[in-house]
């Protein structure tokens, strides 16, 4: 099966969790298995969800052996790459990167400087000619300030056979159509947040890369499968129940509330880095009772 189509459906933004500061390497070995048995397509580390910007380049190292030796090949492993601001220094970290055990890259368009389209583009085509291995764009406005247009977005897809598709996060659907509407036919359309996956795959999308997958994996996998077989009363039965859940879970930040949620579950403990901080009780207790109302 080609990478493309393995990369179609639910992939996991998996969480790092910690313990007294230290990566909590068992509960990380759970949460990967969860997941897996739970019925996720593909896994993503070193994303937001995982707390790249907080983790050092040595741990990046060591969360991705752990990860890619964990899932014995079972499931394509997508590496994020979060360089900042800077062209120069993302294409010299792909240059020196060990690409063994992973099938693509997520990389995220520049933050903080607001660049323009074109310089966008720019920097997405410079990442795609240091890297052997194929990338997934990350268009998430609300994080970098900047948000990658319909045009850019096709305008990359059709330059490079390296792009294979992008990890949408802007929420407009509008421009999800657009991009859907005139994409290459093996261009992926993923979903960046959790909430708008269902219509995302109406209008045509492929998946999602999700973050509420780490949790409740199951129920989530089920209903992106349904929307992708076009069974979409199926899938609206089951995104209906997970509305409020969505809500929670972000109530507080990412990954503060899915974390919250592992805890309760005993996959891991609730605590972050700072500057983040971990869910409050009141939020906890919430998500608490919403996870025993799903069951």
């Amino acid at each position: 099966m080609q990478l493309r189509q393995r990369l179609s459906g639910t992939g996991v933004a998996l969480v790092t969790p910690f313990r007294n500061g230290m990566i909590d390497w068992e509960s990380l070995e759970k949460i990967i298995e969860h997941v897996i048995s739970g019925g996720v397509e593909f896994l993503v580390s070193l994303g937001t969800t995982g707390e790249s910007v907080t983790t050092s380049e040595a741990e990046h190292r060591q969360i991705l052996d752990f990860t890619i030796k964990t899932n014995r090949g079972r499931l394509p492993v997508i590496a994020g790459i979060f360089g900042g601001n800077n062209t120069a220094e993302v294409v010299r970290k792909i240059q020196s990167y060990n690409f063994d055990g992973i099938d693509a890259l997520l990389a995220s368009n520049p933050a903080y400087n607001k660049p323009s389209q074109e310089g966008i583009f720019q920097h997405y085509m410079a990442l795609a000619e240091a890297s052997p291995r194929p990338i997934i764009i990350y268009n998430v406005p609300s994080r970098t300030a900047s948000n990658m247009t319909a045009e850019t977005t096709l305008r990359l897809a059709h330059a490079s056979e390296k792009f294979i598709g992008i990890k949408e996060a802007s929420d407009d659907i509008y421009q999800i159509c657009e991009i859907i509407k005139g994409k290459p036919e093996n261009f992926l359309v993923l979903s960046g947040d959790d909430f708008i996956t269902l219509p995302l795959i109406a209008c045509g999308g492929n998946g999602v890369i999700s973050v509420i997958a780490n949790t409740i994996p199951r129920p989530f996998t089920d209903m992106v499968r349904a929307a992708l077989r076009q069974d979409l009363t199926a899938a609206q039965v089951i995104n209906f129940k997970l509305l409020k859940l969505y809500r929670l879970l972000f109530s507080e930040g990412n990954p503060a509330g899915v974390k919250a949620a592992l805890e309760i579950q005993g996959l891991c403990k609730r605590e972050v880095r700072l500057p983040l901080i971990p869910m409050s009780e009141n939020g906890v207790q919430l998500l608490k009772v919403e996870l025993e109302n799903l069951g």
